[in-house]
């Protein structure tokens, strides 16, 4: 898949942002219930943000090593103690990592794959657009997003076939909506969730 991104590149910071901020709605007792995200519950959604977060800085860096080269559905996440100090740290070392000129040149690694440098800053926009929807959704809270960082994902997305990597983890098979939905909720289904998600209620099978 060829890179999609202009000059200047996308800015990743308005997304880690609009992650960091939901970070103070997640209550404590939210940490074992189910997100949009197959298979992870909101702790588990927690502990992946905050190695992505971790991995797309180095590969951002080029510091290739352990953090970039294993793949990311290789264990369970787990969620360290204090994650609410440092998980906001991480985004915001995954933003400014990406500031750099010298983060969009060449090729990096990220999940263990080889990507042209463009291409993996747009995997890790779209990894904190689609895993921020996530953690929103499934805490109940507000989510948006300016349409710069949308569309970056939208295009990755719309570009990328079902089994493509670069569609990230934890991604399905495109679900069907209107074409004239709002960019996120296209977005949203491109990854291969509802929309309309909306936590199980007590009594509800």
């Amino acid at each position: 898949m060829e890179s999609t991104t202009q000059n200047p590149p996308p800015d990743l910071r308005p997304a880690a942002d609009a992650v960091a901020r939901l970070l103070d709605g997640v209550a404590d007792g939210q940490l074992g219930e189910p997100t949009p995200c197959p298979g992870y519950t909101v702790e588990g959604l927690l502990g992946h943000l905050t190695g992505l977060a971790t991995a797309f800085r180095d590969t951002a860096l080029k510091d290739l090593g352990p953090t970039t080269d294993t793949a990311p559905d290789s264990a369970l996440p787990t969620l360290d103690d204090d994650w609410r100090t440092a998980l906001p740290e991480r985004l915001g070392e995954l933003a400014t990592a990406w500031t750099g000129p010298e983060a969009w040149e060449g090729t990096t690694r990220a999940g263990g794959v080889t990507l042209p440098a463009p291409v993996a800053g747009q995997v890790a926009l779209n990894e904190l657009v689609v895993h921020g929807w996530d953690l929103a959704r499934a805490t109940g809270q507000p989510y948006s997003l300016p349409e710069a960082s949308l569309r970056v994902s939208y295009e990755l997305l719309a570009a990328a076939g079902d089994d493509d990597p670069l569609r990230g983890t934890n991604f399905g098979p495109a679900v069907p909506i209107p074409g004239n939905a709002p960019l996120l909720d296209q977005v949203i289904a491109l990854s291969g969730r509802s929309p309309a998600w909306t936590p199980a209620k007590p009594g509800r099978d």
